[in-house]
């Protein structure tokens, strides 16, 4: 069982971007992917379009059009990007949870154990924060989750 917290990213008048931050580490999620590739330069145009997508988001909303499918509430922020994918969560055009990402260069996320780790985790968190809703830890108003700095979630 691994305990994670929701770290806030961005906030704006339409989105609010937050992503999973782990017991065992003081960065994010998020901010791996980015530590990850922001100097790899064999990747820089697809980390590039996903630093625009994310701009996009801040100023529009975590709109449906912006993403991939990858099953239920998971998805991969990717739409213009040949090998890279961050995976999300997408809990509605208002609140985005930004998980981990990488290389994709398999038919499916499956077939990459790395990839498949993230959307498990992301799987794995949704549960969590649902149950975490169901009980009233944390709401979802708007664009905000509420008591998001006090939670704390068991995966």
């Amino acid at each position: 069982m691994r305990k994670a917290t929701l770290k806030t990213i961005e906030q704006s008048d339409v989105v609010s971007l937050y992503s999973i931050c782990f017991e065992e580490s003081d960065i994010s999620e998020f901010e791996k992917f980015l530590k990850e590739f922001q100097e790899k330069s064999v990747y820089k145009k697809d980390y590039d379009i996903i630093l625009l997508a994310l701009e996009k988001i801040i100023d529009k909303g975590a709109l449906e059009r912006f993403f991939r499918v990858e099953g239920g509430d998971v998805k991969a922020l990717a739409i213009d990007s040949r090998y890279l994918r961050l995976y999300c969560l997408r809990l509605s055009d208002e609140v985005l949870i930004l998980g981990n990402g990488g290389v994709k260069k398999t038919r499916t996320y499956e077939e990459t154990p790395l990839l498949s780790g993230y959307v498990m985790d992301l799987r794995s968190f949704d549960k969590a924060l649902k149950e975490a809703q169901k009980k009233g830890v944390v709401r979802i108003e708007k664009n905000v989750i509420t008591n998001i700095e006090s939670a704390s979630f068991e995966l």
